[in-house]
């Protein structure tokens, strides 16, 4: 099962998610279409199983820990930053993250684990209830932020769009928009990785204004 789940993370990583087929991962792997059906339901086992995957490449991130070692803070910053290794080395993945059942309905996307749910309130479980809105906040951060940097890429997050279209200006020429024709250069730079960085630090700053105020006397925990 693993290797065919890792052969679909392949081949959605070359040809993209809409092309992805029994049948073609049976030729994609040199068998019959009906022989994965040994190791997958169908598509949805599949898919399921793919986000399963992706998500556990985290356990081999040397650089993000599955307990705080150094504080919450640099517990978060790691964990955030592997999130984001696992978005850009499989963007067209990524949006699977979004959008499979998890495990357990109130474990939200990117972490689609119970294992790193769990670690994730161990690290913070003296803030008491607060741990569960730091946990929505950063969650909350991590997707929207990553679905935008993967979508520039060119990745379809949804159905409805379509990477290879011409961006057009609402049916006039660029030149009725003047601000948009000066500051095209600037928009059209690519500084993901600051944003990323500020906005999470920003966040940081933010959960641990939260966090204190859930540790003062007469606080709910």
């Amino acid at each position: 099962r693993r290797r065919v789940l890792a052969a679909a993370i392949e081949f959605i990583d070359e040809h993209g998610l809409e092309a992805l087929t029994m049948r073609r991962m049976g030729a994609h792997l040199g068998v019959e279409g009906m022989a994965l059906y040994r190791h997958v339901t169908g598509r949805d086992d599949l898919l399921d199983g793919v986000v399963e995957l992706v998500v556990d490449e985290l356990y081999g991130d040397p650089e993000v820990y599955l307990l705080p070692q150094h504080g919450w803070q640099d517990y978060l910053q790691r964990l955030a930053h592997g999130v984001r290794r696992i978005a850009l080395a499989h963007p067209a993945v990524f949006p699977l993250i979004a959008t499979r059942p998890p495990a357990a309905p109130w474990v939200r996307p990117p972490l689609r684990s119970l294992r790193w749910l769990e670690s994730f309130l161990e690290a913070l479980t003296t803030h008491g209830g607060a741990a569960v809105a730091a946990y929505r906040a950063y969650t909350g951060f991590l997707l929207g932020h990553l679905l935008l940097e993967v979508s520039q890429r060119g990745v379809p997050i949804s159905p409805l769009d379509d990477p290879e279209a011409t961006p057009a200006a609402d049916g006039g020429p660029l030149d009725q928009y003047p601000h948009v024709r000066r500051l095209q250069p600037l928009l059209s730079e690519d500084e993901s990785v600051a944003e990323f960085e500020e906005s999470l630090e920003n966040l940081l700053e933010r959960l641990q204004r939260v966090l204190r105020e859930s540790r003062r006397p007469g606080s709910i925990s």
